[in-house]
């Protein structure tokens, strides 16, 4: 079943439909739009965070959606669907996949990446584990737990891992490579070109938000553009 929903995703756009708090686009009725704009301009799945907008988004979209919920505990820096409790309300919300921070952070209340994953596995047999990484060792450490898909959303936003303003392309490049599991581009994607680059290393499918679904960032690159030309 769940290698059935992967292939799915072969060679297609998943677009990320997320909002904070503090932004014009927050809340579930902006998310359900973008997701149906979404899924009417060709995308094959759709990347929500909240169990409130995966619900939503379920209802009115046709389309696989991988669900998260960003939480934060004062013991660890883990934020996305960081303990089984984020994980049942992901799943219960309808997610077909559960995208999990699957980095070396210490986790909530120090449970280990193993005992989570095995919990998941004994409580909902049914869900697939969409693994969010941010370095190579992660991502093999990933494998060998058995996620489902493996997710570079996380390099560039953990201390250890490469700072870089583009896509890391080298990571999915190396991950691909070892041919065991789907591996999803995700992070800093802003072009087609860049989109394209992923799939030349490799990628499975490629995973696109702010550069789609944050109207003010992306109008913030136009405004510095623009203020870069006048000032030269």
């Amino acid at each position: 079943m769940n290698n059935k929903r992967i292939t799915t995703l072969a060679r297609g756009l998943i677009v990320s439909c997320q909002a904070l708090r503090e932004e014009p686009m927050f809340g579930p009725e902006h998310m359900v739009s973008m997701a149906m704009a979404a899924e009417e301009g060709g995308a094959v799945a759709i990347r929500a965070n909240t169990p409130q907008d995966i619900s939503a988004i379920k209802k009115r979209c046709n389309l696989p959606v991988i669900g998260l919920y960003k939480k934060h505990y004062s013991d660890s820096d883990v934020y996305i669907t960081p303990t089984l409790r984020e994980v049942k309300e992901v799943f219960e919300a309808g997610a077909d996949f559960v995208a999990i921070d699957f980095t070396r952070q210490r986790r909530p209340n120090g449970q280990t990446l193993q005992e989570m994953v095995g919990h998941i596995r004994e409580q909902l047999p049914g869900a697939a584990i969409v693994a969010d990484i941010s370095t190579y060792e992660e991502g093999v450490a990933a494998m060998d737990l058995g996620a489902e898909a493996i997710s570079t959303t996380l390099s560039g936003y953990t201390s250890y891992s490469k700072q870089q303003e583009h896509p890391d392309i080298e990571l999915v490049s190396r991950l691909s490579a070892l041919h065991r599991t789907p591996i999803l581009a995700e992070g800093r994607i802003w072009t087609p070109d860049q989109g394209a680059l992923c799939f030349q290393a490799g990628a499975h499918a490629v995973v696109v938000g702010t550069a789609i679904t944050r109207p003010q960032e992306i109008t913030r690159r136009f405004v510095y553009a623009i203020q870069a030309c006048k000032q030269a």
